[in-house]
């Protein structure tokens, strides 16, 4: 299960529409070995497209070294589709190379009818996608 705080889950949320119609990407990180995630990390999408997400790598790598130095790891990888139900595609499952990570989908598009956006989390691993319940907290 996910536990995210209210601000947190705003904050992706917030991200994604802001970017629409592009997928928004980015990562909140957290304190190594907790899995709370609590430093909202917005990316840009080098790729700025539509379909697709891309981190770039110099700013992947420059957060990668933040993140060591800070003694912390990534708790959620996120991003946002914005034509299609949230949840992860094939592309999506071959960039999952975080086990350890919560991947979250933000959908912006009303695919089920139950309002302008989705917000679930999935772990990957090996392949494998298991959702996940997302628990909203107002602190931790």
């Amino acid at each position: 299960m996910l536990t995210i705080t209210q601000d947190l889950h705003d904050r992706i949320v917030e991200h994604a529409r802001k970017d629409h119609p592009d997928e928004a990407c980015g990562v909140v990180a957290g304190p190594v070995g907790t899995g709370r995630p609590e430093r909202f990390i917005p990316m840009l999408n080098a790729a700025r497209s539509p379909t697709f997400y891309e981190f770039d790598s110099k700013d992947l790598l420059k957060l990668y070294r933040e993140m060591d130095q800070r003694d912390e790891e990534p708790v959620i990888v996120y991003h946002s589709h914005t034509a299609t139900e949230a949840y992860p595609s094939r592309t999506d499952v071959t960039y999952a190379n975080e086990p350890g990570a919560h991947y979250v989908l933000v959908s912006t598009a009303d695919t089920d009818g139950l309002g302008d956006f989705q917000f679930r989390s999935y772990r990957i691993v090996d392949g494998v996608i298991t959702e996940e319940e997302v628990q909203v907290v107002a602190a931790y």
